[in-house]
């Protein structure tokens, strides 16, 4: 599964009344943002987990590139609801997203970008903890993207730091992410990947 996130600094003030609201708030403060991450996906129909590593960059209002380079190369940009595969010449492919994909990516993009409204028309948030250590859940609010995703759930302190993601058909999937940074300038393949001009 092209899974889809991005890790970003979170300096939330220990002050703030609403933890969800502090948390999305500060998200949104980073445009673009790079992270190594690790992923974990356990399928019921496997007797192994799937293990993936590679590097990820976020930029707010134009989508994910997911960068896989441990056990094998692939480098996916996520715009939107839409996927593509990108090559090594830098052409791109669209790939068709799996049920519920393009909803997942959409909401972690919404929430990245502090767009709180547009998460909430899709799906329920509770969140728990402090500004320093805390956990958001989401459960989907639309009966069809219920039947394929159970739920989300992210958890960060000074960094978001993992999502887990559930899927009806007890698919599991867990990323890790660590050195999260800036992103700096983007190469021409990112801007032309991600619609930059």
């Amino acid at each position: 599964m092209l899974l889809l996130c991005v890790a970003l600094s979170v300096h939330a003030q220990a002050s703030s009344p609403d933890l969800l609201h502090t948390v999305l708030g500060e998200l949104s403060q980073h445009s673009a943002v790079r992270a190594a991450f690790n992923q974990q996906r356990q399928n019921p129909a496997l007797t192994q987990a799937q293990d993936s590593s590679g590097q990820l960059l976020f930029v707010t209002g134009h989508g994910m590139l997911w960068q896989v380079q441990q056990p094998y190369q692939e480098t996916l940009a996520l715009t939107g609801s839409k996927t593509s595969r990108i090559d090594a010449a830098g052409h791109m492919q669209p790939v068709r997203n799996e049920r519920g994909v393009g909803q997942i990516s959409q909401m972690l993009q919404s929430m990245l970008a502090g767009q709180l409204d547009t998460v909430l028309r899709q799906f329920n948030v509770s969140v728990e903890g402090t500004p320093a250590q805390w956990t958001l859940h989401f459960t989907p609010k639309q009966a069809r993207v219920a039947q394929v995703l159970r739920s989300i759930q992210l958890d960060g302190g000074a960094f978001l730091q993992g999502i887990r993601i559930d899927m009806q058909d007890g698919t599991q999937t867990d990323i890790r992410m660590t050195d999260t940074r800036d992103a700096g300038p983007l190469t021409a393949l990112e801007k032309q990947a991600l619609g930059l001009p």
